[in-house]
């Protein structure tokens, strides 16, 4: 997943860094590629499955208006280390030193961690201080979309039976739903070049539903509302595509 990610960075890149324009002194129509890293605290729901913190990487693609409206989309993966509390959702099939025995009768490798994804549409304004240029300010952004995540199970030497297939989605607690999101900061549009960033607080709601026909701890489905969130900071890059380089000085 990294390392699609840089591919797709690397490609835009590419694209973009050539458009260099002086927008010292108009606010311009911009599309801004982004790409953003965040690191988010899990509450409610969320931190009650997880009780760890996780990180996300994304990427999003936004149009700016000469009025400093945004539309856009974006994308973000999620992944974070997991720690059951001593509560494992494999209690069921672990002997009583807590492991779980392969086809050899040893005891088995398995690695639980915390993964999943948010994608969606937002719309949001900058509003803008006189300097460095009208492009730039406090940025505040609210959008809808969709989380989905899962506790991702993996037994590398592929020999543990209870935890290969279709089994270990009994215990993966896979869930997902609509989700709203928050975002205030700070966007920066250089006068030219590739300094342009954006950083700042965001916040995560979802109401989520497990998509498993089975979960072998409560034997049966899990038909529970769930209200996950998170909350953190996230900064990110963005490569602007400017349509032209509006001139920096008029006559009249």
């Amino acid at each position: 997943m990294m390392k699609k990610l840089l591919i797709i960075l690397l490609a835009v890149m590419a694209f973009s860094v050539s458009a260099k324009a002086q927008i010292r002194d108009t606010c311009i129509n911009v599309w801004q590629c982004e790409i953003n890293y965040a690191y988010q605290f899990s509450l409610t729901d969320m931190k009650a499955k997880y009780n760890r913190n996780p990180s996300t990487m994304g990427l999003g693609l936004s149009f700016k208006t000469k009025h400093n409206w945004i539309f856009g989309f974006e994308g973000s993966y999620l992944w974070g280390g997991y720690d059951d509390g001593g509560n494992s959702i494999l209690r069921g099939i672990m002997t009583q030193s807590g492991n779980i025995i392969n086809t050899y009768g040893e005891y088995g490798s398995v690695a639980m961690t915390q993964s999943g994804f948010y994608v969606g549409l937002k719309t949001g304004r900058v509003f803008a201080f006189k300097k460095p240029n009208p492009n730039s300010g406090i940025v505040l952004n609210v959008g809808v979309g969709m989380l989905e995540h899962h506790i991702r199970i993996e037994n590398r030497s592929n020999n543990t039976p209870p935890v290969l297939g279709d089994y270990k989605k009994g215990y993966d607690g896979l869930r997902n739903g609509i989700a709203l999101r928050g975002f205030l900061g700070y966007q920066f549009l250089s006068n030219k070049k590739l300094i342009n960033f954006y950083g700042g607080v965001e916040y995560t709601f979802a109401w989520t539903k497990s998509i498993r026909n089975y979960d072998f701890n409560l034997r049966g489905k899990d038909g529970t509302l769930y209200h996950d969130s998170m909350i953190g900071i996230r900064v990110g890059w963005i490569l602007p595509v400017y349509r032209h380089a509006p001139e920096e000085y008029y006559y009249y």
